[in-house]
């Protein structure tokens, strides 16, 4: 039975290297999936999945108009499963319409993501796949400043912590990192 599955983490625990790889595990076995993403990241191209240690696949760009159900259910092959990378840029309707690929197209879904943004918000995909989901896990991965568990994204600036702005500005190392709480009230501490 297909499910809907969220797996989500802060910057740097996995989240792109994990879906990379479980395309692959299904490639492999000559299984086809389908590989989606946000079309507001485009810092190595428009629908291109990216991972920091330098592997990288094309996906399907996911927009505004999108209506990933129909894009899905137009396939000329029934795909084994459904694979969403940054899935914090999903809106509301993207994550109905990826419930309505498990109920009625019996489709798994996998959509990987951030829970929360830098200022400790939830982005509004994450909040919908945290109430659609049947399956919830947590990628985790270790304080940029000490050895605690990162639980928060830290926005940095010139060597300053960032609290306040626009909840999307598209970026990597240079701009985040993933932090305890101690370390996102205080990351000089």
């Amino acid at each position: 039975m297909a499910q809907l599955f969220f797996k989500y983490g802060t910057m740097n625990s996995g989240k792109t290297i994990e879906i990379l790889k479980v395309a692959h595990n299904y490639e492999e076995q000559n299984k086809p999936v389908i590989l989606m993403t946000s079309g507001l990241d485009t810092r190595d191209g428009v629908g291109m999945i990216s991972s920091r240690i330098g592997l990288s696949r094309e996906a399907m760009p996911i927009f505004s108009e999108t209506n990933i159900y129909d894009e899905i259910k137009g396939l000329s092959f029934k795909p084994y499963c459904v694979l969403i990378d940054e899935a914090q840029f999903l809106e509301k309707q993207h994550v109905l319409e990826l419930a309505q690929v498990v109920d009625e197209l019996d489709i798994p879904v996998m959509a990987f993501g951030l829970k929360n943004d830098f200022r400790n918000e939830l982005f509004e995909g994450s909040k919908y796949l945290l109430l659609y989901a049947e399956k919830i896990e947590e990628l985790k991965t270790i304080c940029w400043f000490c050895h605690k568990k990162a639980t928060m994204n830290l926005r940095m600036m010139d060597g300053n912590p960032v609290y306040h702005g626009k909840q999307v500005q598209i970026g990597g190392n240079e701009s985040y990192f993933p932090v305890c709480r101690k370390h996102y009230k205080d990351p000089k501490l």
